[in-house]
């Protein structure tokens, strides 16, 4: 007799994740003692990864209004918006942060296949893909480990599945030493005719399984998402999934040929909770039953127990729904790409699911069990205190030091000594050494790669080009999470802006400490209704995403990050715009530069303390400063944009003037002719150039422009201030210091480069 055969206890229950009242919720719902393989069906399904017993009511009020949308939150895979009047974008972006501290390759790859599938399944060819990444300190050796191999993961599935990545963002902070974050997005394109769903579907139709054989690896993978990292954990190697990119490839090509032939009633990907829960949430929403054979399933390893088939989390499968006729065409298209496709069961009018192996029976009860009766809870939630993180804080590696100083006695070697460490500490340092393992330019529709403000790719053969970004600002939000999660939604409505795009829609990846505790919530809880505040004001629908709560050790919970991607339009691919300088033009402030030292990560560089003073955010000023740089695009009256961020104006112009020398300007150099009117308004250096700001922009102009773009910011009431001019020269003149800029660039190109080797 197998175990699955007995029955399930309350001790198994508790071994499984679920709560002794959740185990007394089972016996009331069924009836009766559940079996263990029911138990295992609920453990999974009722886990925090599937359920969201712990967010779902909260999300349930996020911002989601446009009249692009074609499915509301959570009614499908993934969001989409309609972008023409056939074509549809499909995105969504997920976490895979458990299994990436485990084993940080076949994590971080596994989390590129499941998001990959989440997009394929709904019809959609994958267009690009972006990720959002977080470590501790590269100097930690462990660290290093776990950044060389989650970017070595992402690149080798991104790379051979042949999907472009268009961007992404890195954050260090020791918080995230033992538990790193790992989300990934991805972006595709679909014929508004051929979109696929998982809600369909009636009595009298097959289960078809297709894909990979299953195994034992992933098993528990949804519980083990739901609970902390601890030593123990270590040991629990078995829940991490394997994933084969080139397995993946075919099944991408399998299934979009089913689906763009019209052969598939509905189909679901085996992600989260496997095969449980792709079964039991179509048939929950389409209302009906299913009856299901396990020895049906191909299987990679002998003698699985029932549950085993039911909770693995083995890669690249997809469950199918289908017409009688329609199963040898199937079966022909995955055998024409190497692949199985098998049916396993029947939908019934019973509103029961089934599961038989060997011709006996394991489990019978209703999906709405699994799925619409899933707990749902508010935790407890108090205001906290900082010194969650305050251990965690950076040795303070700017102590005494500041450009106040450096411009009062005008020294090169001080001013260079101070430049060289800001540029080559790791979260101001290029990100180039980790975009450069992606392969960015395949499928030929690069217009502008990762490094600048979004990633933007071409759509189809047409003029249409779309958008993307991902940011996070950890930092903020622990600060103050209702304002920071604001600031971080507007920053990717000014990185989409920069880009020459007009904002379309949000998903977020929300990475949380355990729930239980307060202060976890309480942070989550804020940083929700920011979020959804910001999306409204701005206009701007959150159309799904992932929530990833226990990112805690006993070492305590990483820094609250809530990632926000970002998909914007642009109806012709030629105004997009780039984020380098060009020579011979002017440099100017565009927008409400209002820059606070306190709050920004210098000030926490500087002091190794957490401040509550984030800069001003005002989202009209936002939605105002986007507006008139997409007139001043639309007019040809600029050459590039860059939005302000982490860093401040210093670091912003850096930027723009390194991208510009990559580029082939190898001498553009940059002086500043406005420094004592700027001196004179904000007083203080350190605040100028490293204090932060929203709504603010570097534009990059001709001359001959100037009077033009002043009289159009006049007339919408936008800040526009004249900074300098770009030159054919290797110095970036800092008032009377005149610093090399081939020194700087290489300092901020190579300083992250060390660090994974």
């Amino acid at each position: 007799m197998f175990p699955s055969d007995r029955a399930g206890t309350k001790e198994d229950a508790l071994n499984l994740g679920l709560l002794e009242k959740e185990y007394e919720k089972i016996c009331m719902l069924l009836g009766r003692t559940p079996t263990f393989t029911e138990l295992a069906m609920f453990s999974g399904m009722w886990s925090e990864h599937c359920s969201y017993k712990n967010s779902k009511l909260l999300l349930r009020n996020l911002y989601c209004e446009s009249p692009r949308l074609l499915a509301r939150p959570g009614e499908e895979n993934a969001g989409v918006l309609k972008i023409s009047d056939n074509l549809a974008v499909v995105f969504k972006i997920e976490s895979h942060n458990h299994p990436s501290a485990i084993e940080p390759y076949q994590g971080a790859a596994t989390g590129v296949g499941g998001i990959m599938r989440d997009v394929f399944t709904m019809g959609a060819r994958p267009l690009v893909s972006l990720n959002s990444l977080r470590f501790g300190y590269p100097t930690d050796k462990r660290n290093r480990y776990l950044l060389k191999n989650v970017v070595r993961g992402i690149a080798d599935y991104g790379n051979s599945l042949g999907i472009a990545c268009a961007g992404g963002e890195v954050f260090f902070h020791d918080s995230y030493s033992k538990n790193p974050l790992v989300n990934a997005m991805t972006v595709g394109i679909a014929p508004i005719d051929k979109l696929a769903s998982a809600r369909r579907g009636q009595a009298g139709q097959y289960v078809m399984y297709a894909g990979a054989r299953t195994g034992r690896d992933g098993i528990h993978g949804a519980s083990f998402a739901s609970k902390e990292i601890s030593e123990d954990s270590f040991e629990e190697r078995s829940a991490v999934q394997v994933g084969d990119p080139f397995l993946e490839k075919l099944l991408m090509e399998a299934t979009l040929e089913c689906l763009h032939k019209g052969l598939v009633v509905a189909i679901q990907d085996m992600g989260a909770a496997g095969l449980v829960s792709s079964t039991s949430e179509m048939a929950s929403s389409g209302g009906f039953g299913m009856i299901l054979d396990l020895e049906k399933i191909p299987t990679r390893e002998k003698d699985m127990e029932p549950y085993e088939y039911l909770l693995s989390e083995s890669q690249e499968r997809m469950l199918l729904l289908v017409e009688r006729e329609k199963v040898q065409e199937i079966h022909n298209i995955f055998a024409k790409w190497e692949l199985e496709a098998q049916v396993i069961g029947v939908t019934t009018a019973a509103k029961e699911l089934v599961i038989r192996y060997q011709g006996k029976e394991y489990a019978r009860l209703s999906p709405d069990f699994l799925v619409k009766e899933a707990p749902l809870y508010e935790r407890e939630f108090s205001p906290t205190r900082r010194d969650l993180w305050q251990s965690k804080a950076p040795r303070p590696i700017f102590e005494g030091e500041d450009l106040e100083t450096i411009m009062e006695i005008p020294l090169l070697s001080k001013a260079l000594e101070f430049f060289s460490k800001l540029l080559s500490e790791p979260n101001f340092a290029s990100k180039a050494p980790i975009y450069e393992q992606y392969d960015c330019e395949v499928g030929l529709g690069r217009i502008i790669g990762p490094g600048e403000n979004a990633g933007v790719y071409r759509v189809g053969e047409g003029s249409l080009a779309l958008a993307v970004t991902v940011d996070g600002n950890s930092l903020y939000v622990a600060q103050d999470p209702f304002e920071g999660t604001r600031h971080t939604v507007a920053e990717a409505y000014r990185n989409i802006s920069a880009a020459g795009a007009y904002a379309l829609g949000i998903t977020n990846c929300l990475n949380f400490g355990n729930p239980y505790k307060p202060d976890n919530y309480y942070y989550f809880r804020q940083a929700v209704l920011g979020m959804s505040q910001a999306a409204k004001e701005l206009n701007v629908p959150i159309t799904g995403g992932n929530v990833s709560f226990y990112n805690e050790s006993e070492e305590g919970p990483v820094l609250p990050t809530p990632t926000i991607g970002m998909v914007g339009l642009l109806e012709d691919e030629k105004e997009a715009l780039t984020s380098h300088a060009f020579l011979d033009c002017e440099i100017a402030l565009l927008g409400f530069f209002n820059p606070r030292l306190e709050g920004s990560l210098f000030h926490y560089l500087k002091t190794g303390i957490l401040s509550d003073r984030l800069p001003p955010l005002s989202l009209k000023e936002e939605k105002k400063t986007a507006g008139l740089l997409l007139q001043l695009n639309k007019k040809k009256l600029l050459r590039s944009a860059i939005d302000l961020s982490s860093g401040g104006l210093i670091l912003g112009l850096l930027r723009f003037l390194f991208a510009g020398r990559r580029l082939g300007q190898k001498h553009l150099g940059f002086a500043f002719k406005s420094l004592s009117l700027l001196r004179e308004e904000f007083r203080n250096y350190d605040t100028l150039f490293l204090g932060e700001t929203a709504s603010t922009y570097l534009v990059c102009y001709e001359r001959e422009h100037r009077d033009k773009i002043a009289e159009l910011a006049q007339r919408e009431q936008v800040p526009f201030r004249y900074l300098g001019e770009t030159e054919a020269s290797d110095s970036f003149s800092f008032g009377k210091l005149h610093i090399s800029l081939r020194l700087l660039q290489e300092i901020y190109e190579e300083s992250l480069r060390v660090y994974l080797r």
